[in-house]
């Protein structure tokens, strides 16, 4: 038995099902998406073969070893300079000549390798025949045949990287005649003919012109100048209704659930002699927050999450990146900042890491610092409540939510070409830079593995989400009990802040609650309407209206009408961001300069529409 572990290293092109071959030998569950730059940082994990252990690590997906975007850098590093025992080369058997060009670059660098035909069953039913025996005499190297999502061809996988660690089977794609030119241009061409002539006796294909019509047709309809755009409006105004219909009825059933375990608390608190302010701070406080955060973003986050990772692992993401290719081009950026403005939508943190697969550092940072500019899952909340007690002509119908879905679209629309603008000026100016142009592969269309796809998304992005504004949502609800309850001269600090605030407020169409509202909301923005509702209602906790009809009633006691409306809609979408999405753009970027811009450019663009919505309403008043 071995005492070190064997290092393995996994590289391929994006697409691929790299990741899902590395959950598959590791046991280890990892998101995989249908689009383009999902992996963005290598991953590690430990399987037991045997009595060895083995070590492996998951390269970013890249399309050659150029060096040019950051995910072609790590890899190429990676293996120029670790000492890896085998490295996995995963393919796609859909197509293995375009793969092969990068195994062939992939081959110069490393002494023992094992290719990985992933997809071969869809492959097969593509009527794409692979001879892996004549490929490994080719190449030089081992060729495993297998279905990683089906768990087909791992355990053979597992045994051929064990004889290549152990030396059992040797590698001699040494003696291949690869091309040593450095020109790469040259060296490219020389390495597509190279793969062409080994595709050309090792692979055999009958059917394939009835599944690239199939492709194509699916295509000319989802990427046509004419179709493509509108279909992806449907799908995001279908995903936005169901999104905010079908979290009502879970959100109130948490809520009553956490209404029953706070009567607990309290009299337990009573019955074991806790201090008055100390049941205040940890249930009227900490607890009331956490569970109304809980109770606010988790519904619609369980739904929001699952429904967008089946549209990433059915393939059209990557066709709405290539709809909006031309006009973030014409912003200075390209494509890919439409996929990460998608992620925002859910939560800005998140699409705020996603920006790690732009090339250029100029392209990455504008994507950034504008990544905030799309509404998350925290204000979805506020910009639903205001919709549906201002704009709709009812509430609970589904007239009702028809309206709520058109408006937040245009809501959105209106966040995008705000995305567009800022990214031009910030292209020109902070972060001056040449239209970067991206490879973008438009993989096939594949039938959503829907069970896997609900437990990966909520695990690895709703309850992770859930749990980083719990973290900043607890410490915010001891603050707010505070400010609530701390009096000077018979007010609270509540109030006095919100009186300092108010002619400011006024100055843009709000008042200072909504404005103390936004600033203690920095934590998370699920605590914006109770805070406002709290200050309204003079109470000393946070406190959760019957319905939209309540709420419209204490709103309009308190001098609310349609500009005030509004007005909320514009600070809402256009704020400084929360304070978990503030934490990971200085951990991405590492500049206080970056993260501060971040946070000043959407609030200063906010209060500036707020500012001239304003005015022109008083005018024409």
């Amino acid at each position: 038995m071995r005492k070190e572990p064997y290092r393995i290293a996994l590289a391929g092109n994006p697409n691929v099902g790299k990741s899902t071959v590395f959950n598959a030998l590791t046991g280890l569950n990892q998101h995989t998406g249908n689009w383009t730059g999902k992996t963005v940082s290598s991953a590690q994990g430990r399987y037991q073969y045997k009595a060895d252990i083995y070590e492996i690590t998951d390269l970013p997906g890249t399309y050659s070893m150029l060096s040019y975007s950051y995910e072609e850098t790590v890899t190429k590093d990676y293996l120029l300079h670790n000492d890896s025992n085998c490295v996995v080369i995963v393919a796609d058997a859909n197509a293995l000549e375009r793969n092969l060009v990068f195994v062939l670059q992939v081959l110069e660098l490393s002494a023992n390798a094992v290719l990985c035909l992933n997809l071969c069953d869809e492959a097969e039913k593509n009527g794409i025949l692979i001879n892996d025996k004549m490929l490994s005499k080719s190449l030089g190297i081992p060729v495993v045949k297998c279905c990683a999502v089906k768990n087909q061809g791992t355990e053979q996988l597992k045994q051929t990287i064990a004889s290549v660690c152990k030396g059992e089977m040797i590698c001699r794609h040494t003696e291949f005649n690869l091309c040593k030119t450095e020109n790469y241009t040259e060296k490219l061409k020389a390495l597509s003919t190279l793969a062409t002539v080994i595709c050309k006796d090792c692979v055999k294909k009958s059917n394939v012109n009835h599944v690239n019509k199939r492709t194509e047709k699916l295509d000319r309809l989802l990427t046509s100048k004419i179709t493509g755009i509108p279909i992806m409006i449907m799908i995001f105004a279908l995903l936005f209704w169901l999104t905010a219909v079908g979290a009502n009825y879970p959100s109130q059933w948490l809520s009553d659930l956490f209404d029953f375990i706070k009567n607990g608390l309290y009299q337990i608190a009573n019955s074991t002699g806790v201090p008055l302010w100390m049941k205040g701070i940890l249930i009227d406080g900490v607890y009331a927050t956490l569970s109304w955060v809980i109770s606010v973003m988790l519904p619609p986050m369980a739904i929001f999450f699952p429904l967008f990772s089946l549209i990433e692992d059915s393939g059209l993401l990557p066709r709405i990146a290539f709809n909006l290719d031309k006009q973030f081009e014409a912003c200075g950026t390209n494509g890919k900042q439409s996929l990460t403005m998608a992620m925002g939508i859910g939560c800005n943190a998140c699409g705020v890491t996603g920006c790690r697969i732009f090339e250029q550092r100029q392209s990455r940072l504008t994507a950034i610092v504008t990544n905030s500019f799309m509404p998350c899952n925290g204000r979805f909340p506020i910009l639903i409540a205001v919709c549906m007690t201002f704009f709709t002509t009812g509430t609970n119908s589904f007239l009702s939510y028809a309206e709520m879905t058109l408006i937040l679209l245009i809501v959105i629309f209106f966040g995008v070409a705000v995305t567009l603008t800022a990214s031009k000026i910030l292209t020109k100016t902070v972060y001056k830079s040449k239209t970067s142009g991206f490879v973008l592969e438009l993989p096939p269309y594949r039938k959503p593995q829907i069970i896997k796809t609900l437990v990966r998304s909520l695990f690895d992005r709703t309850l992770k989400v859930l749990g980083r504004a719990a973290i900043v949502a607890a410490p915010a609800g001891a603050i707010i009990w505070i400010f609530a309850n701390a009096r000077i001269n018979n007010i609270s600090l509540l109030q006095i802040c919100t009186d300092f605030f108010d002619p400011f407020g006024v100055m843009l169409g709000l008042d200072g609650v909504v404005i103390m509202a936004l600033l203690l909301g920095f934590p998370a923005n699920e605590i914006v309407i109770p805070v406002m509702v709290m200050a309204y209602t003079s109470c000393t906790t946070l406190q959760e209206t019957a319905g939209y009809e309540q709420l419209q009633q204490i709103l309009c006691a308190n001098g609310w009408n349609t500009l005030t409306a509004v007005c909320m809609m514009v600070i809402t979408l256009f704020h400084f961001p929360c304070s978990t999405t503030v934490l990971t753009i200085k951990k991405e970027t590492g500049s206080i300069k970056t993260t501060l811009l971040a946070m000043l450019l959407p609030a200063v663009i906010g209060i500036s529409l707020c500012a001239i919505i304003t005015l022109i309403s008083g005018v024409l008043i």
